[in-house]
C-alpha cells in the first residue's frame, strides 16, 4: 500500500525484516522441539538461537537486499534466507529446516502476519464503537428525518441513525474474530503434508509458542479457505465503512446540511472556489472501502490450488494482504476521528424535517382515522389526497401544510378535528421506542 494510506503500525507487520524476522522464530522453534525429540543434537538447536536471534533482530535494508541478492541466484526465497542465517550461524545451520518444506515456513509466518493485522483491525473496530456510542448517546433525541428513497419518510432521531451504524460494526468485529480464529492456524507438516518427515510435535510446539493452532489437515500448504474467509471479513467491514461515509456525504451536501466534516484551520476545499467545504475524507474512504471489496474476488479463486499444492495463490497474496489490511487499518482509523468531530446540525435538521409542511405524518393520520372508523383504503386516499395537495404547491404565495388540507377534506373532518389531528401528529410520537432501541443495541 502507498504511504499515503498506511499506518506505522501496520506497515511493521509487512515489512520484509519483520517477515524474515517471523521466518527466524519459526525454525528456531522447530529445532528446539526437534532437539527434545532427539532429531537434531540439543547443542545445535542453543547454537541455532544463540546466534541466530541477534542476526535476525539486526535484519535492516542492507540485510534485506543481501537476501534478496541470494534470491536472484537461488530463484528460492526460503532457500536464500537460509543460506543468510547459515553465514551467522555456522555449520549447526545445517540442522534448520530438517524435514521441513517451505510452505511450513511461508504459511505460518503469513498467519501470524495475518493474526497480528487482525489485532490491529479489531482495535480499530474498538476505537470506532467507542467514537460511535458517544455521538449517539449524545443525540439519542436529537429529532431528524428519515429518508427512504432518498425522500423524507418519517422522523427518526440522529442518534438512532448511529445506533444503526454502531450495532453493523459491532457485527463486524464479531465476524473479524472469528475470521482471525480461523487464520491463525499453523503447518509444520512437510512434503505434501503427510509429516512423514517431520514429527507432528514439532508442528504443536511451534503452534502453542506462537499462539496459533494445529492446522488439522495441511496438504503441504494451509487451505486457502481460511483466507478467503479473513478477505471477506476484511471486505464486509469496508462495506460498513462505505455505508456511514455515504451517510456523511448526503448529510453534508448544500441542500441537505445536516452534518459535514470537522473544517480544520487553514484547510481549503478547492482550488479555485474558496468557499468550498467538501467531504473529503468521507470521499477518500470510500475509495479505500472499494478496494479492500476488490480482494476478495482473487482470495476466493486462491482456494482452488493444483492437487496438493502450488504457487498460483503466493503472487496473489504477496499483493492483496498486505494492502487490504492496510488499507481497511487507515479507514477505519480516518472514520473513528471523522466520527470524533462530525459537526452536527439540530437545528437545519429540524428545519429540514418541517420543509415538506408536514407531510410526514401521513401514516400516523392514516392509522388514526381508521381507528377512527374509516376503511384502510378510503384513508389512504384521503390522506395522499391532502398530502399531495401540499406537497405540490409547497413555496406558493397562500400554500396551506398538511393539516389544513386534511381538515379541508370532509371525510376527515367527518371523524377528526383539529385537536384529534394535532395528537395524532404529536411529534413525541416517534421516539417512544428510542430508549428501547438503544437497550437491544448498546445494552442496559
Amino acid at each position: 500500500m502507498v504511504p499515503r494510506y498506511s499506518r506505522p503500525q501496520m506497515d511493521a507487520i509487512w515489512s520484509p525484516a519483520e517477515r524474515f524476522r517471523i521466518w527466524f522464530e519459526i525454525e528456531a522453534l522447530a529445532a528446539e522441539a526437534m532437539a527434545q525429540l532427539g532429531t537434531i543434537p540439543d547443542d545445535a538447536a542453543r547454537v541455532i538461537r544463540a546466534k541466530g536471534s541477534p542476526r535476525a533482530a539486526a535484519i535492516d535494508a542492507a540485510a534485506v537486499e543481501a537476501i534478496d541478492a541470494i534470491e536472484r541466484v537461488t530463484r528460492h526465497d526460503v532457500i536464500a534466507f537460509l543460506t543468510y542465517m547459515a553465514d551467522g550461524i555456522g555449520p549447526e545451520a545445517r540442522f534448520m529446516h530438517q524435514g521441513m518444506t517451505s510452505s511450513d515456513v511461508l504459511d505460518t509466518a503469513l498467519a501470524v502476519q495475518m493474526t497480528r493485522a487482525a489485532d490491529l483491525i479489531i482495535a480499530d473496530l474498538d476505537a470506532l464503537l467507542a467514537a460511535l456510542k458517544a455521538r449517539a448517546m449524545e443525540h439519542k433525541f436529537t429529532p431528524t428525518i428519515g429518508r427512504s428513497h432518498g425522500i423524507h419518510a418519517e422522523p427518526t432521531t440522529f442518534g438512532l441513525k448511529l445506533a444503526g451504524h454502531y450495532a453493523e460494526f459491532a457485527r463486524d468485529r464479531a465476524r473479524m474474530m472469528a475470521a482471525r480464529a480461523e487464520i491463525a492456524t499453523c503447518a509444520i507438516s512437510g512434503p505434501v503434508g503427510t509429516q512423514a518427515s517431520v514429527d507432528p510435535r514439532v508442528e504443536a510446539h511451534v503452534a502453542a509458542a506462537l499462539g496459533l493452532s494445529v492446522e488439522p489437515h495441511s496438504t503441504q500448504v494451509i487451505p486457502r479457505d481460511r483466507h478467503a474467509a479473513f478477505f471477506a471479513a476484511l471486505a464486509i467491514t469496508a462495506s460498513g465503512i462505505e455505508r456511514l461515509a455515504t451517510e456523511v456525504r448526503h448529510l453534508q451536501r448544500s441542500e441537505v446540511r445536516e452534518a459535514e466534516e470537522f473544517f480544520h484551520p487553514g484547510q481549503k476545499g478547492s482550488s479555485s472556489m474558496p468557499h468550498k467545504r467538501n467531504p473529503v475524507l468521507s470521499e477518500n474512504i470510500t475509495g479505500l472501502a472499494r478496494l479492500v471489496r476488490g480482494y476478495v474476488v482473487p482470495a476466493l479463486e486462491n482456494v482452488t490450488l493444483w492437487h496438493e499444492r502450488d504457487i498460483s495463490h503466493s503472487s496473489v497474496e504477496r499483493v492483496i494482504a498486505p494492502d487490504a489490511t492496510t488499507a481497511l487499518d487507515f479507514a477505519l482509523n480516518r472514520l473513528t476521528g471523522m466520527m470524533e468531530k462530525l459537526v452536527i446540525y439540530p437545528e437545519r435538521m429540524r428545519q429540514n424535517m418541517e420543509s415538506l409542511g408536514g407531510v410526514v405524518h401521513s401514516q400516523k393520520v392514516l392509522l388514526a382515522l381508521t381507528q377512527a372508523g374509516m376503511s384502510r383504503e378510503g384513508a389512504y386516499a384521503a390522506v395522499q389526497r391532502a398530502a399531495m395537495a401540499t406537497w405540490t404547491t409547497l413555496g406558493e404565495a397562500g400554500a396551506r401544510d398538511f393539516r389544513a388540507h386534511l381538515l379541508e377534506d370532509p371525510e376527515v373532518a367527518a371523524l377528526m378535528d383539529g385537536a384529534a389531528l394535532d395528537a395524532a401528529m404529536d411529534p413525541a410520537r416517534d421516539f417512544v421506542s428510542v430508549d428501547a432501541i438503544f437497550a437491544r443495541v448498546f445494552g442496559p
